[in-house]
């Protein structure tokens, strides 16, 4: 997939496409439905299908107060572009700036000029242009006058409720990982460096992979079953993650500890994923870490049957 960090970086020669706009933050299944329903269009037209979004949020220019915490790296969103068959991404930088595009500049310099759309699919409230002047309406009639046509896409549903990033956020917050990547048609997931602990692991319970996560939005604290992949070799692993404050050793600050369950590598990875799968039970003070120890066995033991579980149902 080729990947455009600005309207400079795209080629004059890109296109025609099909174009989708968006945030997509989390990739969930509806938009996993638009993203697929673009690559097919762009099939039967011999055309180029793309996602146009933006970074940052544009919530975090026009009203940081209310800008949510957002599920997913961009490098994660790319990748679910991917996923999808995706051949083009135009990231362009939201700034305060490009806020002041009207509706009919921003058609006519992105999608016309850009992107060379011929065929734009966007939700049915979708606003745009400055002070989300323009509408389903306005992008009709641009499109009338630049030359593409419009496919407004209605609400997709996932388990009878609308899939949405708002409610993928309230999720993962509460803890509820399971129902959280259910929505999303993938786990939810951590990335970033793995990090120097304090070594309290190593010496009194188990050793751990301390992740320092570049995503904004964190699992509400506890313990969770994982999966866990070296972003450099692709090499994954069984793991068990906790995410908290280590109230048994009066932790002063957030932290990811990831135990695997496999054979760990000779040298520990420089960055990993962590897939949140299920989770076991809240975080807790223990009165020794012997009491933590054992506790954290038996959160393995947890781990390792749900792990034996997946295993069956993807042989079956």
């Amino acid at each position: 997939m080729r990947i455009f960090h600005s309207a400079a970086d795209v080629p004059e020669d890109f296109g025609p496409s099909v174009v989708t706009i968006g945030n997509f933050d989390g990739v969930h299944v509806g938009h996993r439905e638009i993203l697929r329903r673009v690559v097919s269009l762009a099939r039967q037209r011999g055309l180029t299908p793309a996602v146009l979004t933006f970074y940052p949020h544009p919530a975090r220019v026009l009203a940081p107060e209310r800008a949510p915490k957002l599920i997913a790296t961009i490098a994660q969103r790319l990748a679910g572009f991917g996923a999808e068959g995706i051949e083009a991404a135009l990231v362009l930088p939201f700034t305060a700036d490009f806020a002041k595009l009207t509706p009919e500049q921003f058609a006519e310099q992105i999608l016309g000029r850009t992107l060379h759309a011929r065929l734009v699919l966007v939700g049915d409230d979708f606003r745009f242009g400055h002070q989300q002047a323009g509408n389903i309406a306005t992008l009709r009639a641009q499109g009338v006058k630049l030359g593409f046509e419009l496919d407004p896409v209605l609400p997709i549903l996932a388990q009878g409720k609308r899939a949405s990033s708002t409610a993928i956020r309230a999720l993962v917050t509460a803890g509820n990982v399971s129902k959280a990547g259910r929505m999303m048609a993938a786990p939810f997931a951590l990335e970033g460096p793995v990090v120097q602990g304090f070594g309290i692991g190593s010496r009194k319970t188990v050793p751990t992979l301390n992740l320092a996560p570049e995503n904004e939005l964190l699992p509400g604290d506890g313990v969770y079953v994982t999966r866990t992949r070296d972003e450099a070799s692709g090499t994954q692993w069984r793991s068990i993650t906790n995410v908290g404050m280590r109230p048994t050793f009066d932790g002063k600050a957030l932290t990811v500890e990831t135990y695997l369950l496999d054979p760990p590598p000779p040298e520990a990875p420089a960055r990993i994923e962590v897939s949140f799968l299920a989770f076991v039970r809240e975080e807790r003070k223990f009165d020794s870490p012997e009491s933590l120890k054992a506790q954290i066995l038996r959160d393995v033991g947890v781990a390792q049957r749900f792990h034996r579980r997946i295993a069956r149902l993807r042989v079956g």
